[in-house]
């Protein structure tokens, strides 16, 4: 009898290669296993399924994380406002390891001896799966194909089509990872520094002209409300307003940052929901919670979003951190006031009973009413002096 190996498996080049590869090269039985983490609908979902019976797959099976994702990962990131460099929302690389976890269940389940994956020797996503795999299954095999043979996009159309698999080749020039948090886009602009994506690379075309307002309703720092709905389970919310904002194609940028490898690296991204929710979520914050809430918060998350990107999501000091996060929300409820434009949006305002600004104390830059100005010219005196005595000792001004 063959060996099983279960490949991760997308139905894109990389993964359409090893299906092949794996069977025709190193007689094994490929079960290919696609971990969704939201990016794929029924229609896509049935045609990646009949794309790997017919590369060989001996069995393939569709393993749904998204709301796992949402639950262990995505709110976390929303309560932190994480954003990698300030720019990047951290889909793709987020979602990995959902996926390789997934995966590698399914492969003790089913007793197989490998497991496999796509990846190049080049990027982030190799240690992400290979970590979870090791730490997971230790006595578990990992094959590499893409990664060991190092071939070209090019090398790797020319042994499908050997092997007789037909494909629109031209739409695999770009490289494109879809899943709830967002979409990543590779292409030859983004081996560059100098070029930016076409407006033909990004999935969501700009259609969407007129300007909308829209209200966005938080409950405890999680998304419920979009333009006046309620939605119970926040992944329905995410998708109802990425629908809404896709179409102005909202939250395009270049992620421009340090690979787990030690390289540069630089990718495109489209984000409409994520960047909506984030910079909302933000806003929301800044009117509930104090200014150390919002440091530390800060501090704390700027960690939890670089050990998600380095792999280290298992460690327990994340679970730490998200306890930390998870706490911070309690006051974080209320209504944000969004006004979508082409290309980008404005955040108008918030409506929320834990408004901070909503206080008998005082109106900022206008009226105090909880203090005298002898008590303030005291308060500037006694908080000057430790800066008095280091500049009278050094004689520095």
């Amino acid at each position: 009898m063959k060996e099983k190996v279960v490949l991760a498996y997308s139905g894109g080049l990389d993964t359409s290669f090893c299906a092949k590869y794996l069977s025709v090269e190193k007689n094994l039985e490929v079960y290919t296993a696609l971990a969704n983490t939201g990016g794929f609908g029924n229609e896509e979902l049935d045609d990646i399924e009949r794309k790997a019976y017919e590369l060989g797959s001996a069995k393939h099976v569709a393993l749904d994380v998204t709301d796992t994702y949402y639950d262990k990962c995505i709110r976390y990131m929303v309560y932190g406002n994480v954003l990698r460099n300030n720019t990047y929302p951290i889909s793709v690389s987020s979602e990995r390891v959902f996926q390789a976890i997934a995966i590698i269940e399914y492969a003790k389940k089913i007793g197989a001896k490998y497991v496999a994956h796509g990846s190049t020797g080049a990027g982030n996503d190799q240690v992400r799966f290979d970590l979870t795999f090791e730490v997971l299954a230790p006595d578990i095999e990992i094959l590499t194909p893409t990664r060991d043979l190092q071939l070209s996009r090019q090398e790797e159309i020319d042994y499908l089509k050997k092997h007789g698999v037909e494909a629109d080749w031209s739409k695999m020039a770009y490289s494109i990872n879809k899943g709830l948090w967002g979409t990543s886009i590779g292409g030859k602009e983004t081996l560059t520094s100098d070029k930016t994506l076409p407006e033909e690379a990004y999935p969501s075309p700009l259609t969407a002209k007129d300007e909308k307002d829209i209200s966005l309703e938080f409950v405890e720092g999680e998304l419920k409300g979009v333009d006046g709905k309620k939605y119970f389970n926040t992944v329905d919310a995410i998708r109802a307003l990425e629908a809404l904002a896709a179409p102005y194609a909202i939250g395009r940028d270049m992620h421009i940052g340090d690979t787990i490898i030690g390289i540069k690296g630089r990718v495109g991204f489209e984000a409409a929901a994520p960047m909506l929710i984030i910079k909302a979520h933000q806003m929301l914050e800044k009117h509930t919670l104090t200014k150390w809430q919002m440091y530390w918060k800060e501090q704390l998350s700027n960690w939890y979003g670089m050990f998600l990107h380095e792999s280290l999501y298992l460690d327990p000091v994340m679970r730490d951190i998200e306890k930390f996060l998870e706490n911070t929300q309690e006051t974080v409820t209320g209504k944000v006031i969004v006004k979508l434009k082409p290309y980008h949006f404005v955040l108008v305002g918030i409506e929320s009973e834990n408004d901070l600004m909503k206080s008998d104390f005082g109106e900022y830059g206008e009226m105090n009413k909880a203090w005298t100005s002898e008590d303030v010219k005291g308060f500037t005196k006694i908080l000057g002096t430790s800066l008095k005595i280091y500049n009278s000792v050094n004689k520095k001004y």
